[in-house]
């Protein structure tokens, strides 16, 4: 049977790339309370509008891009696997802020989610590994984490994440600039 005419490819990937009818959850919420010290879980926390997680020591500048972490609660198991583990790691070592479930964190690149009722964040791009993976995870570490490091995203709508909030994608924002 040949394939159907959807149209023109562009129009056919725009379509596909549009269509995230799955709705995610927050696993794991972590802040830094000081440089290069253990995240510590939390089962909530208050998102500052453009500036940074309550409790966190980063302090961002208006409009920055990397205000949140967030990474896929699916690649702690593929991350371990890697390193030879048998268990999922826990997610403070890899150190991102938000572990979300049940959702590819990829395809929300370029979007705006919502994350409970409150909060409004526009995913702005990758969160790659860095140096600190060969420290926490140990040698091959930071090879372990690329490709699974997650997304940064900035802080449209402050308010309360909880443990379990509902993860979805906003329909007809506008891409982040």
């Amino acid at each position: 049977m040949p394939f159907p005419n959807f149209g023109d490819d562009k129009s056919v990937v725009a379509r596909l790339l549009s269509t995230l009818p799955q709705t995610g959850r927050v696993e794991w919420i972590g802040v830094r309370p000081r440089r290069r010290e253990p995240l510590l879980a939390l089962p909530a926390v208050e998102v500052l509008t453009d500036a940074h997680l309550a409790g966190d020591h980063a302090r961002i500048k208006p409009g920055g891009k990397r205000q949140v972490t967030l990474i896929q609660h699916e690649h702690l198991a593929a991350v371990a696997g890697f390193l030879g583990l048998t268990e999922p790691l826990e997610p403070g070592r890899l150190r991102r802020n938000l572990v979300v479930g049940g959702l590819n964190l990829l395809a929300l690149k370029n979007r705006r989610i919502r994350i409970g009722d409150e909060v409004l964040l526009d995913i702005t791009g990758e969160c790659h590994p860095c140096s600190r993976m060969e420290e926490e995870l140990g040698p091959g570490g930071y090879n372990a984490m690329r490709g699974h490091g997650g997304l940064t995203a900035r802080i449209v709508q402050g308010g309360r994440i909880r443990l379990g909030d509902a993860v979805r994608v906003e329909p007809d924002a506008p891409a982040p600039s």
